[in-house]
């Protein structure tokens, strides 16, 4: 079957909550994107759902954060309905994300999860350029991509991260 990825609409808002509940197991995550989505720095364009058939399957949402004075994208959270996992729609998504994020003119995207999953990907340790984030993490979970040759050079720092990530929602 194929997958779609696309930008999300309004008209996925239920299917993206559904979806990322159905993930994580808990709100969180969930009040985590409705409060993104309120926010003068989210962008829609960096929302992107999977859809197989008509039926959302995946959400990956990408969010404009600071490393001291240059921004960057952090990648969270990203869900796929437990049924769906391990079918690749987690990396088309993410693959989509890098491709989205060059065109809104981001060269640069960090994220906190799995590292065999993420290492897939390109991620390596943030800490490989001083990036830290304002709580403790374990190394290793803590990774960023340069989507430009040297993107990342001279940027370390702690992460700037807005509120609703602080908050888990």
């Amino acid at each position: 079957m194929e997958v779609l990825i696309r930008s999300e609409s309004l008209e996925d808002y239920n299917g993206i909550e559904e979806v990322t509940e159905s993930a994580f197991n808990q709100k969180n995550e969930v009040e985590l994107v409705r409060t993104l989505r309120t926010t003068e720095k989210y962008n829609p364009n960096l929302s992107l759902v999977a859809l197989m058939d008509i039926e959302l399957v995946g959400h990956i949402l990408f969010y404009p954060v600071k490393i001291g004075a240059e921004e960057t994208l952090i990648l969270a959270p990203m869900s796929v309905k437990p049924s769906y996992q391990k079918m690749g729609i987690g990396g088309k998504l993410i693959h989509e994300g890098f491709k989205k994020a060059v065109e809104q003119g981001y060269d640069s995207i960090i994220v906190v999860g799995h590292p065999e999953y993420y290492k897939k990907f390109g991620f390596e340790k943030a800490s490989k350029w001083g990036i830290k984030l304002p709580f403790d993490v374990p190394d290793e979970a803590f990774m960023t991509i340069e989507l430009k040759e040297n993107s990342l050079q001279g940027k370390e720092g702690v992460v700037e991260l807005p509120k609703p990530y602080l908050d888990g929602g």
